[in-house]
């Protein structure tokens, strides 16, 4: 219970790391929540920011999602323990306690925490999201997509019990957290992958 509990805390502060803002910070940028769509995300530090810098937060916001779960699996943890720790994780980054909880959306740290639970379920939400980025070339049209398929996904690898529920935890806050894309994509002026937001 002690080294659950470790590394559930562990997960949080991992994912409370924005990585929008340091790499912002390093390399000169603007605020990531004081421009585009004022999200610290890859998305919206390609906006202003270019494929660089954009790629470091990417990298960023899949590792800190990513390698708790995998610690804790190095560490022996339970199956209870890891979809906890991957749940804290990407907490952090949408509620980061260092930034005054205000974080980002959540879909590179989500998909990070993921791959450390089940790289099938991971692989398969991955090849949706290139899939709907290649025909739609709508970021968060992609996602929502592919999270909305990841708990049909983990059904059909075997995913049950309390790793299940923390995916359908996830995909559920993942939606919340893209409300504004959804007014957007529902009045078709969303961004297409590549341009900016007046």
């Amino acid at each position: 219970m002690l080294t659950n509990l470790l590394f559930v805390v562990l997960g949080y502060l991992a994912g409370s790391i924005s990585t929008a803002i340091l790499v912002c910070r390093a390399m000169g940028l603007p605020d990531p929540r004081s421009e585009g769509s004022r999200n610290p995300g890859a998305t919206n530090v390609l906006r202003f920011g270019g494929k660089k810098a954009a790629a470091i937060t990417l990298a960023g916001d899949f590792a800190k999602g990513l390698l708790p779960v995998l610690l804790a699996r190095l560490a022996g943890v339970e199956d209870t323990g890891l979809a906890l720790t991957a749940l804290a994780a990407f907490l952090g980054h949408l509620y980061p306690v260092f930034f005054g909880f205000e974080g980002g959306k959540g879909v590179a740290t989500a998909f990070g925490a993921i791959l450390g639970l089940s790289s099938l379920v991971a692989l398969a939400a991955f090849a949706t999201w290139l899939f709907m980025a290649f025909v739609v070339r709508i970021s968060s049209l992609s996602a929502l997509t592919a999270a909305a398929l990841t708990p049909l996904f983990a059904w059909g690898f075997g995913v049950s019990g309390i790793s299940l529920a923390v995916l359908l935890v996830m995909v559920a806050l993942l939606v919340w957290r893209h409300r504004s894309n959804i007014r957007h994509l529902l009045a078709g002026t969303e961004d297409k992958i590549g341009t900016d937001r007046p």
